[in-house]
């Protein structure tokens, strides 16, 4: 790990327990780095606590990935800093294949806006209450999300005559 103070992931997975509300709470580490697992119900509640109480004052990135599974197919996986201690948690959340949907944490970090708004272009994962949630790159009528793995590889159904077998 960095620069992060001594004890601080103790104390971290001591304030996301049961006895705090905050239960289905999974701690890990990914390439050196504590991850946090936080269920989406919580996620604006633990985004607070992880830049008020430790620190995090930056959202450096927030990466959507589908699984392409039955269940929880799509994630967010947000990429968080603190410059005043140097360090890097990385935050997982697991959203549900049918509604991928998930509260934005615009609130907790302004930088959260563009990133999200990617995430839906590309992947159609909704985050609730958006100040401006609207597609980034591609026009607003169109109907696909390129980084799905459902994607249709051959193109789009009209687009082109695709060749015969």
């Amino acid at each position: 790990m960095e620069d992060l103070p001594k004890g601080w992931l103790t104390k971290l997975k001591d304030k996301f327990t049961e006895a705090n509300g905050f239960s289905g709470i999974k701690f890990s580490q990914i390439n050196n780095y504590p991850e946090i697992e936080v269920p989406k119900e919580k996620i604006v509640a633990a985004a607070a606590i992880i830049r008020d109480e430790f620190q995090f004052d930056q959202l450096r990135d927030v990466v959507s990935v589908d699984r392409f599974t039955k269940e929880n197919r799509f994630e967010c996986i947000y990429n968080i800093y603190s410059t005043i201690h140097k360090g890097r948690l990385i935050m997982r959340v697991k959203l549900d294949s049918k509604k991928p949907e998930i509260e934005t944490l615009c609130s907790v970090w302004k930088s959260a806006d563009w990133y999200e708004r990617e995430a839906y272009d590309m992947m159609g994962i909704h985050f609730l209450n958006h100040p401006d949630l609207r597609r980034l790159y591609l026009m607003e009528e169109y109907e696909y999300y390129p980084l799905r793995k459902d994607y249709p590889l051959m193109g789009l159904p009209g687009a082109m005559q695709l060749p015969k077998k």
